[in-house]
């Protein structure tokens, strides 16, 4: 569980929504809304494809070459030949 100490003088509020902001972070919320009610096999599926393909996302966003295509054989071909 996120805790947050509240500084001296500060606003409750803005101490809540640093809470609120870790608990976002962290899925507490939302496991807590998912685990209210009873989930279908077909909610399951389309909650963690929607998950498989946020991180694939962030995924390639950090490595923006893991999803290109391989380049060529053909290229290498004619550098090999003027070398030679």
């Amino acid at each position: 569980m996120p805790e947050v100490a509240v500084k001296k003088g500060e606003p409750v509020d803005r101490a809540l929504k640093r809470l609120k902001s870790k608990m976002d972070a962290e899925g507490i919320m939302e496991e807590v809304r998912r685990l209210r009610a009873f989930e279908t096999p077909a909610q399951r599926l389309k909650r963690k494809a929607k998950a498989n393909a946020k991180r694939g996302k962030v995924k390639f966003r950090f490595n923006p070459n893991l999803g290109a295509a391989p380049a060529p054989a053909q290229a290498a071909a004619p550098a090999e030949a003027a070398a030679a």
